[in-house]
């Protein structure tokens, strides 16, 4: 099995997808109106518009609605996200504050109200870890 992608239903794909565009500095694949994705080495980001959920099932997504899930990207350097992204992001949530996992993490809301975690591993422990992961 392979992990592909989260895919987040909203009512403004073009919104969200220039924040996300705009955040992560990587160009969306735009296949419609209705559906782009932010693909990395190791799974993708997709932002679907509310007319995708009748061609899966009527009602089983409701855009602007998520209380649980925090989409995260590995990156090089965390502060430096943080400094890029301020004066853009709206709602930053935490700003980047190293976890007793081991990991420095910027916390924030995109246009949606989505948790957006971005996070560099600082431990040795966590360095190594996400080292090994990276090993084919």
């Amino acid at each position: 099995m392979d992990f592909v992608s989260i895919r987040i239903i909203t009512g403004d794909v073009a919104r969200l997808v220039d924040f996300y565009e705009r955040a992560t500095g990587v160009a969306a694949n735009r296949a419609t109106e209705d559906f782009a994705e932010i693909r990395t080495a190791s799974a993708a980001l997709a932002i679907a518009g509310t007319r995708t959920v009748p061609l899966f099932a009527p009602g089983a997504a409701r855009p602007a609605d998520n209380h649980s899930v925090i989409i995260e990207f590995l990156v090089d350097d965390v502060d430096r996200v943080h400094r890029n992204l301020s004066g853009f992001v709206e709602d930053f949530v935490q700003t980047p504050t190293t976890m007793p996992w081991g990991n420095r993490s910027l916390l924030l809301r995109d246009p949606d109200g989505n948790l957006v975690n971005f996070f560099t591993p600082v431990t040795s422990a966590a360095v190594a870890k996400f080292a090994a992961r990276a090993t084919p």
